[in-house]
């Protein structure tokens, strides 16, 4: 059963795999490297993994690797987490299913407790850049008046009442 172990602390610079897979050659060919870059600069991310045959050899390679000088950088070897479902090389969290307000089909947003990343809106934010038709934007307004945020729907009930008496008043 093969072992992955995680390298972190790499200098975030264009580097080769074979240049790191060189620092654990004497390891023999069962041992193998996977350096992660950026997509758009290619760059080393600061972080890899290496493949080793058995828990053994794991390590030994972490006893005798963990903190070498790599390019002037002292280089952290651990075992590497296991990895979650999707594409290989991706960091992010599996996606859990969102509950949905009563007669839409709208996501309510989830609170981030678990200290994962935060999820990034697919739409800008930011009002005028296209995206939609004004018929569209007027319809989302309307559904959204119509259905307030359940979490807020007793404060705001009160505040109806309250502007209802004063305009009888």
């Amino acid at each position: 059963m093969s072992i992955r172990l995680y390298i972190g602390n790499l200098p975030k610079e264009e580097i080769d795999r074979q240049e790191l897979q060189a620092v654990f050659a004497e390891e023999g060919d069962g041992v193998t490297t996977k350096l992660i870059k950026d997509r758009k600069t290619g760059k080393c991310r600061g972080f890899g993994f290496l493949t080793v045959n058995n828990d053994e050899q794991a390590d030994q390679i972490i006893e005798k690797y963990n903190g070498q000088l790599f390019k002037d950088t002292p280089i952290k070897l651990e075992k590497a987490l296991p990895r979650t479902k999707g594409e290989e090389g991706s960091e992010e969290q599996p996606q859990t299913p969102k509950p949905v307000l009563q007669g839409t089909s709208a996501p309510v947003p989830s609170s981030n407790k678990e200290g994962g990343r935060r999820e990034k809106s697919k739409k800008s934010r930011r009002g005028g850049g296209g995206g939609g038709s004004a018929r569209e934007t007027a319809a989302n307004v309307e559904t959204e008046a119509i259905r307030p945020d359940p979490r807020w729907a007793a404060e705001l009930e009160k505040l109806k009442e309250m502007l209802a008496a004063q305009a009888t008043n």
